[in-house]
């Protein structure tokens, strides 16, 4: 129920972002632009970004033990309606979920395995850190360390899962 209650929360204020972004044109005048403030898809670098490559690491979830990490801790996720190394998450999707991107080849950290570590290139060029074939999100309810309140979500058509060190699923 919980977990059914954040989710809806979450959509709800996607949802809201979205149409926020709706009246913009294309002529922004604003200077801060961001994610939030436009109806286009982001220029800006989503997640972590740097020229030596974004770390993976392994951290615990509250509620799913073991999972791969951002590095500042924060939980990736992956979409069950990606296909083939490709990202199926844009737009509205891409705001309540920012996909992890990175300048350089991927570097595993503590607990994360090299070999499972890939990229692949989103629509709009950047790329994407992918973990054992799966692209890899943040989730922006996820304010800390430690936090999984993504697991088990059904949004955007398909559900949300942490990765295991190893590459499986977790979630219930």
């Amino acid at each position: 129920m919980k977990k059914t209650l954040i989710a809806t929360a979450a959509l709800a204020l996607i949802g809201v972002l979205a149409l926020a972004g709706c009246g913009s044109s294309n002529s922004s005048s604003s200077s801060s632009g961001g994610a939030y403030g436009s109806s286009e898809e982001s220029t800006t670098k989503p997640a972590a970004s740097s020229s030596e490559g974004t770390a993976i690491t392994v951290g615990t979830a509250s509620g799913v033990g073991k999972v791969l990490v951002d590095s500042k801790g924060l939980t990736l996720y992956y979409f069950q309606k990606d296909q083939g190394e490709k990202s199926a998450c844009y737009g509205a999707c891409a705001k309540g979920w920012p996909p992890l991107t990175t300048e350089g080849k991927p570097q595993a950290g503590e607990g994360a395995m090299a070999s499972k570590l890939g990229t692949t290139k989103r629509k709009d060029g950047t790329t994407q850190v992918t973990y054992a074939g799966w692209p890899l999100y943040t989730f922006v309810e996820d304010k800390k360390p430690g936090e999984d309140n993504g697991t088990d979500s059904k949004a955007f058509g398909a559900s949300w899962y942490p990765l295991h060190p190893n590459g499986e699923k977790a979630g219930h």
